[in-house]
C-alpha cells in the first residue's frame, strides 16, 4: 500500500513533477515520467521509492569522486530482501507483440512469474497492482490487460509508471538501485538475503544520454565504478565474510575496467556475453551485526567513471 500511496502522490502532484497522467479505456492508470512528459529528478526519486514497494527511502544529494562533484542518491532500507529482490529488481520482462518493457515494483510479487519468488519464499496478495515500466513507449491496452491478468487483478486497479532509461527520472531511479545490486550480488554468491538486515548505498546520478542504449552504459557505470554499498548482515559460524566481501564488488569481474557502452559493443551487443560478476557496486562494505566488524572490498574508480562521463563533465575535469 505504501507504493500505491506514493503513486497517488505523483498523480496529485503531476504538474509539479512534470509528469502526465492518463487513464486507459480499460481503467488502468498510466503515469508518464519521461516518454512525452519531461519528468525530472524528483519524479525519479519517487519512482525509486515505488520500485522498492514503499519499503525504502531515497534522497537526492551529491557525491565527490576525485575532483568530480556529481549529483547522487542516498538509498536506505530496513527490509532489503523484500524491498530490493521481491520488488525493485527489474526481473519481469513484459513483451506483447512489438511492445517490450523491463518491469519493477510490487506488482511483480502478484504475478509470481519469476523463479526468484520460490527462492525467497515470498508471496503477496493485493487487489491493487503498482508497476514501474522501463520503456520508451507507452503501453497499449493489451499490455496492461496482460499485466492485470498475470497479477490476478482488474485492469482498473493497475497503476503503471512508465520511464525511459534516457530521461532525468530514469537516471535517478536506476542510480537508486545501488542497494539492490549489492543484495542481488550476495544472493548470487550463495549468501541468504534473509541474513541481510539493513542496506544503504550512495551512487552518482548519470547525465541524460541522447539514446537509451547510451543511457544504459552511463547508468551502469555510475553504479559499477561510482557506487558504494553498506549492508548490515547476520552471520553464522560457517559464513566466511572476508572471502564473501572480496567477491562482492564489480572489480571481481574479469570484464571490469571498460566503460559499459564500450564493453557491450565489444561483445556484439549480446547481454549473455557480459560477465554477471560485473553487476555490483564499486565498493561493498559488510557489517556483522553480532561482532560489529567491518569487511570492505573494492573502491570507486574515478578513472573509468571519468572516461565514461567525459563528454558530460565541465571542461577541465
Amino acid at each position: 500500500m505504501n507504493a500505491l500511496q506514493t503513486v497517488r502522490q505523483m498523480i496529485d502532484d503531476a504538474e509539479e513533477l512534470n509528469c502526465i497522467v492518463n487513464q486507459m479505456e480499460n481503467g488502468t492508470t498510466i503515469v508518464d515520467a519521461g516518454v512525452l512528459a519531461s519528468g525530472g529528478p524528483e519524479a525519479g526519486r519517487l519512482i525509486a521509492e515505488v520500485c522498492m514497494g514503499g519499503l525504502g527511502s531515497v534522497r537526492l544529494t551529491q557525491t565527490h569522486i576525485a575532483e568530480m562533484t556529481l549529483p547522487a542518491v542516498v538509498v536506505g532500507t530496513n527490509e532489503p530482501s523484500t524491498a530490493t529482490l521481491a520488488s525493485q529488481f527489474a526481473g519481469w520482462p513484459v513483451k506483447v507483440g512489438n511492445y517490450h518493457a523491463m518491469c519493477s515494483g510490487p506488482a511483480r510479487a502478484l504475478a509470481q512469474s519469476e523463479e526468484l519468488y520460490s527462492e525467497l519464499d515470498y508471496h503477496d496478495n493485493s487487489k491493487f497492482g503498482v508497476l514501474v515500466m522501463e520503456a520508451r513507449k507507452m503501453p497499449p491496452p493489451e499490455v496492461t490487460q496482460m499485466i492485470a491478468d498475470a497479477c490476478h487483478i482488474s485492469p482498473s486497479e493497475l497503476y503503471c509508471v512508465v520511464v525511459p532509461t534516457a530521461s532525468p527520472a530514469g537516471s535517478v531511479q536506476i542510480a537508486a538501485r545501488i542497494v539492490e545490486v549489492g543484495v542481488d550480488r550476495l544472493h548470487r554468491l550463495g549468501f541468504s538475503p534473509a541474513k541481510i538486515r539493513t542496506g544503504h548505498g550512495v551512487a552518482p546520478i548519470a547525465p541524460v544520454a541522447k539514446s537509451d542504449s547510451r543511457a544504459i552504459g552511463l547508468t551502469n557505470d555510475c553504479i559499477l565504478y561510482g557506487g558504494r554499498i553498506y549492508l548490515h548482515v547476520s552471520t553464522e559460524d560457517d559464513d566466511d565474510i572476508e572471502s564473501l566481501v572480496k567477491r562482492a564488488p564489480s572489480c571481481s569481474s574479469r570484464q571490469y575496467g571498460t566503460p559499459f557502452h564500450e564493453l557491450f559493443k565489444s561483445v556484439g551487443s549480446d547481454s549473455k556475453r557480459i560477465d554477471p560478476d560485473l553487476f555490483s557496486g564499486a565498493e561493498v562494505t559488510l557489517i556483522d551485526i553480532h561482532s560489529g566488524a567491518y569487511y570492505k572490498a573494492g573502491g570507486v574508480d574515478a578513472e573509468v567513471l571519468r572516461r565514461s562521463l567525459q563528454r558530460y563533465l565541465p571542461y577541465g575535469l
